[in-house]
């Protein structure tokens, strides 16, 4: 849900394949702007990530989906020289550097970063001295840079579920609550604590009618009364971006919790739980089978191509079901 993406760990046997190409990634994304790049470079990485042994050679790179001649021969120079001339270009680009430091502070993006380059900033401790042109969220990020940069175990992941669960479902036991993201999928270590929850009162008709929901600002105001929740990047009638603390002993963590639909809460959890390779692989699949995949729901498409009634989900299994693809559990959605 968060702009924080987690570099591939030093246990990967192609961890340094996979960390260059997101650095490129991020540089597409930020500087040049060129997302057909960007998703080239993220989809080649989590290929890397997902392959069991070391890549010995860009031929070899080349035999994976996902890895065509201009990425293997990346890998080929990198094995030969140790570094990348692409990446050492953009390492001395002062224009560059700065857009990239700058983009790592949430709710900073790219066009924000440039306009703060081109008014003298180059730094995050040269923001932290003049905060004057950011937003609200912008200085939340920006407070909690350090914090923010720093991955979260799984096992305190864990502690802030247990936290959570029991706070929400002390206000109402019905609720329903999941972690998803990479913590779903059994990753040690998390950027964020992604949060979906759900109630069987809070269904997709009474999303879009005129009455304000209050269920989550009531969540959050526990949660915050409880000292679990310590700032507020953004809160909205089914949205909340924010920052929290087990105690005082732990940094500052991002927090983000989406009220979804209880209608739609499996497609929801599906999608979030990711990774962004398998959603768009299970999505186009979707597709070949007759149906259009969403966060949403999952729906027929008729002879005309025309999306039908959303088609009534209980489980993720369901999903995986009327679209005829193998279940796989969250721990195996990592490719």
């Amino acid at each position: 849900m968060s702009k924080r993406k987690n570099p591939v760990g030093e246990e990967n046997p192609n961890y340094d394949f996979c960390n260059f190409l997101l650095e490129l990634a991020e540089y597409e994304k930020n500087v040049s702007r060129n997302m057909h790049k960007f998703s080239a470079y993220k989809k080649a990485a989590a290929t890397l990530g997902e392959h069991p042994t070391r890549i010995k050679s860009g031929d070899e790179a080349r035999k994976l989906k996902g890895i065509g001649d201009k990425i293997s021969k990346k890998i080929d120079e990198f094995l030969a020289t140790g570094k990348l001339k692409k990446l050492e270009n953009i390492h001395n680009d002062p224009k560059t550097e700065a857009i990239n430091i700058l983009t790592k502070v949430t709710g900073i993006g790219p066009a924000k970063a440039l306009s703060l380059y081109n008014q003298g900033f180059r730094t995050i401790e040269e923001l932290q001295k003049n905060p004057e042109s950011l937003t609200h969220h912008q200085k939340i990020g920006l407070k909690y840079y350090e914090d923010f940069e720093k991955k979260i175990p799984r096992q305190e992941i864990q502690e802030i579920e247990k936290r959570l669960k029991d706070l929400i479902q002390s206000i109402d036991s019905l609720y329903k609550i999941t972690i998803c993201g990479s913590y779903r999928r059994g990753k040690s270590e998390s950027g964020d604590v992604d949060t979906l929850i759900t109630h069987p009162n809070w269904t997709s008709d009474k999303v879009n009618k005129k009455d304000k929901n209050p269920m989550l600002k009531k969540i959050i105001n526990a949660l915050t009364v409880a000292d679990l929740i310590i700032d507020t990047l953004s809160l909205g009638e089914t949205k909340f971006m924010g920052a929290c603390r087990l105690d005082s002993e732990h940094p500052v963590r991002r927090l983000d919790i989406r009220l979804t639909p209880y209608d739609q809460y499996y497609c929801s959890i599906l999608y979030f739980t990711g990774s962004d390779v398998f959603n768009k692989t299970m999505r186009a699949h979707a597709v070949e089978q007759g149906f259009t995949l969403n966060e949403y729901t999952l729906r027929p498409l008729g002879s005309t191509g025309v999306p039908g009634e959303p088609i009534e989900i209980t489980s993720e299994e369901d999903i995986f079901d009327f679209i005829d693809y193998p279940y796989k559990k969250p721990e195996d959605r990592n490719a």
